[in-house]
């Protein structure tokens, strides 16, 4: 029987059972106020979400780099500089002295940076066969001399025996056959006094030419200069043309004349007509950048170079120095003198990735402060290296593009490059 069934005359109360299921409940005394709030908290995030992605839907703003325009102002002679030009100091006179004759050579009398004049002795090759055979035709007109001068005894004697068979003719002692034959005798000496001197002169000939063999074994210096270059050295063959080997030499030594030096530079076919004869210049050598060196337009070659589209021309050099040598580099600027109460003209350097060309015009595009581009139509007056001269349209210090998309046109805004690539200073 079970013990928690209730007795007779015993109180009935409830069981623990219940009370534990009570404990179990969930208090949702607070439910309603929490419902209430998430609206709000849904709009406050769909506005959150509109203001942070409405921007992110714009296009981004392409990315450029930038060079720093430099200015440049004119020299400091007053002149404006039109253009500019590089080329190589090059000798109008040089020359590479060589042999007349092929032989071994004897004797090198010179060194590099000596300095030679003209007609100096510079090396002597072997001269024994050309003595020899100057000395055979010494014999040869000594020999054609002698026999001449038996010749005219023998046309004295003939003229004597001719005036003697005369007299005798004409007091009857001799026929006229032996006064004859006495005329005769005396024109076959004469004529072969004649082929004799005809002899005698083809002798005298030939010994100037063995002599001249002779002196073409001494080589000299054509003209007043300095040697740069040792060509030969004793024992050597030498050849005025080449064996076609690597055993005979064409040359002893290599003769400039340094007060030939002028500059040689190539100018942009599209910038020639800049160029003048008698135009002032200026040249600066690589070696010595400071100096700056008078010169003027000789001639412009009247021929350009189809393949680098440059015309050449020969400038003079105004001020001979001995720091001027041959093959050096040097820049030249053609100038204008600045006419009275002109003011100073300025030019402007960027690199040559600014430019950009449109039809017949060059332009650059350039940055304002509130990083949007701005169209500038510019006058390229030369180009160095990978600077560019610009002469009208640029002040200085702008920010010019030098990298970014092709597509870009004026009133475009764009972001900078964290590192601007500054444009080459220019001494003025």
């Amino acid at each position: 029987m079970n013990e928690s069934a209730s007795r007779p005359g015993q109180p009935t109360t409830s069981p623990p059972r219940l009370a534990r299921l009570d404990d179990l409940r969930i208090d949702r005394g607070d439910e309603r106020p929490r419902r209430r709030l998430w609206p709000w908290i849904v709009a406050v995030a769909a506005l959150l979400a509109v203001a942070v992605g409405v921007p992110l839907l714009r296009p981004r703003a392409p990315e450029v780099k930038v060079a720093t325009a430099t200015a440049v102002a004119t020299n400091a002679s007053g002149s404006t500089t039109v253009l500019n030009a590089s080329g190589y100091v090059t000798a109008r006179r040089q020359a590479t002295v060589s042999s007349k004759v092929t032989g071994k050579v004897i004797e090198v009398l010179v060194e590099e940076g000596t300095q030679v004049a003209e007609g100096q002795l510079v090396a002597r090759i072997d001269a024994a066969i050309p003595d020899a055979a100057r000395r055979l035709a010494e014999s040869q007109v000594h020999a054609a001399a002698t026999a001449r001068e038996e010749t005219r005894v023998r046309i004295a004697q003939a003229k004597q025996d001719l005036h003697r068979q005369q007299e005798l003719g004409k007091q009857g002692f001799t026929a006229q056959a032996e006064v004859d034959r006495a005329s005769h005798d005396l024109k076959a000496l004469e004529a072969r006094l004649a082929t004799q001197q005809d002899e005698l002169a083809v002798a005298q000939r030939s010994l100037a030419l063995r002599r001249q063999d002779v002196t073409d074994t001494e080589i000299r210096a054509p003209f007043a200069g300095v040697v740069t270059s040792k060509n030969a050295q004793p024992g050597e063959m030498i050849s005025p043309m080449s064996a076609g080997g690597g055993f005979t030499r064409t040359g002893i030594c290599t003769l400039v004349d340094m007060g030939s030096l002028e500059f040689e530079v190539d100018v942009n076919e599209a910038y020639i007509n800049r160029v003048r004869p008698n135009q002032p210049a200026e040249g600066v050598l690589d070696a010595y950048p400071d100096w700056r060196i008078p010169a003027h337009v000789i001639t412009i070659v009247p021929t350009a170079d189809r393949q680098k589209a440059t015309v050449m021309v020969r400038i003079a050099i105004d001020a001979k120095d001995a720091r001027i040598l041959p093959d050096m580099g040097v820049k030249v600027s053609f100038v204008e003198p600045r006419r009275e109460g002109e003011p100073a003209q300025r030019a402007v350097t960027v690199p040559k990735a600014a430019l950009r060309r449109e039809g017949e015009a060059d332009v650059v595009l350039v940055v304002t402060g509130e990083d949007k581009l701005e169209r500038r139509a510019v006058q390229v007056s030369d180009t160095t290296g990978d600077q560019v001269k610009v002469t009208a349209g640029l002040t200085g210090a702008e920010r010019v593009v030098i990298e970014g998309p092709t597509t870009l046109k004026d009133g475009d805004r764009v972001r900078v490059a964290a590192q601007e690539i500054q444009g080459e200073e220019k001494k003025p």
